[in-house]
């Protein structure tokens, strides 16, 4: 796995690289030898925050973490992505019956884009694009987790017409889809 750090606020030394080159290397059993992980360090009134995000296929493992001392960031947000791919190849496992690795499965799930920032005059200050593809309801609920969002827009492989899963104020799950009149 090639991993990128870059600081904001911070000087990157060698031995925060050489730490979050560590701690990733465990993940590197999940993917294959060219996925690149990008790790963010970032210091903001003595916190020090650690964002770490790997594209893999068609979706995006992401994690921050937020703590007085820049390792424990580091390592907390890796912690965090590690459960989030063990829990996505449960859930393939249980779905697809896959293989031991992630890296062998051809399922496609999307990579989600966050939603447009907006202050009170709405006025857009943020655009992002990016693809849809055909997924299931639970695919798409599951890609939401991953991403630690609140909602998530994918294309429904049933319908093929574009929906939104929400997380709900009681914990549960919304879907909204568009109908003819």
């Amino acid at each position: 796995m090639k991993v990128i750090v870059i600081g904001r606020n911070i000087k990157v030394t060698n031995t925060l690289k050489d730490r979050a080159e560590k701690r990733l290397q465990k993940l590197d059993k999940y993917f294959y030898s060219d996925v690149e992980a990008k790790v963010m360090l970032e210091v903001v009134k003595n916190v020090h925050k650690a964002e770490v995000s790997i594209p893999f296929r068609d979706i995006m493992f992401r994690a921050e973490e937020s703590t007085p001392d820049m390792y424990s960031s580091i390592d907390n947000a890796v912690d965090k992505i590690e459960k989030q791919i063990l829990k996505y190849k449960t859930r393939l496992e249980n779905k697809f019956v896959s293989g031991e690795s992630i890296r062998y499965t051809d399922v496609p799930l999307k990579e989600d884009g966050k939603n447009e920032d907006e202050d009170e005059k709405f006025e857009v200050v943020r655009t992002k694009k990016f693809g849809i593809k055909p997924m299931s309801v639970e695919e798409a609920i599951l890609q939401m987790n991953l991403l630690s969002h609140n909602f998530f827009v994918f294309t429904n492989e049933e319908t093929d017409d574009v929906a939104v899963v929400y997380k709900r104020k009681d914990g549960k799950y919304g879907l909204i889809e568009p109908y003819e009149e």
